[in-house]
């Protein structure tokens, strides 16, 4: 993985240990990440909006995100609300990039929006890339990037019951079963939800 020089300069503030920093932090700067098949850049809603649109009217990339498909405003609001978690938290999801095409792939990063049990990369992809590897690959990354680039000291995943290719995808960063959410996550879904997660410390 390769850090911007943006990341590697670091004139702004670093989130807190566990992730959170506080709503009042100095911003830090969106990272780009870059791995041997994608580019990682900031979300923008101009370039992304349509790829993210096909993404989200997907039902079986839906299924597990709440189990409802998105309109167009709805994908907008979706991204809007990504950039302004960045504004309150200091980081957020990533686009993903396909060097070869550069077509969008998906979106991959750190988050922690209320409610959530603690700081975690998560990740989606556009049905139309996944079964290539890139959440793996972008996900590598993105742990990559919050324990090095932000601080985190742990990192965890949050998985819909029944989501056998993220918890695979989990398990191949490292991350171990921990808990179960029988009531899901609040403003999201009331499913049951599983914590997968790594402690830096410990391994």
């Amino acid at each position: 993985m390769a850090l911007s020089d943006g990341v590697k300069r670091r004139a702004l503030a670093r989130a807190g240990a566990n992730g959170n920093g506080g709503d009042r932090q100095i911003m830090q700067l969106q990272p780009t990440l870059e791995t041997e098949r994608l580019i990682l850049r900031p979300m923008d809603i101009e370039r992304d909006l349509d790829a993210v649109c096909e993404a989200y009217a997907d039902v079986e990339t839906m299924r597990y995100l709440g189990g409802k498909t998105m309109d167009r405003a709805q994908a907008w609001r979706s991204i809007a609300m990504m950039l302004g978690h960045h504004q309150v938290r200091g980081y957020s999801f990533l686009s993903v990039i396909e060097k070869e095409t550069g077509q969008w792939v998906g979106r991959v990063g750190p988050w922690f929006p209320e409610g959530w049990p603690a700081p975690e990369v998560g990740w989606t992809i556009h049905p139309d890339h996944t079964r290539k590897g890139y959440a793996k690959e972008a996900g590598r990354a993105c742990v990559d990037y919050v324990r090095d680039g932000l601080g985190w000291t742990s990192v965890i995943h949050v998985i819909a019951d029944g989501n056998v290719g993220s918890e695979k995808t989990a398990e191949a960063l490292g991350s171990k079963r921990l808990y179960r959410l029988e009531d899901g996550i609040p403003g999201v879904s009331s499913d049951p939800h599983h914590v997968y997660g790594q402690d830096f410390n410990t391994g």
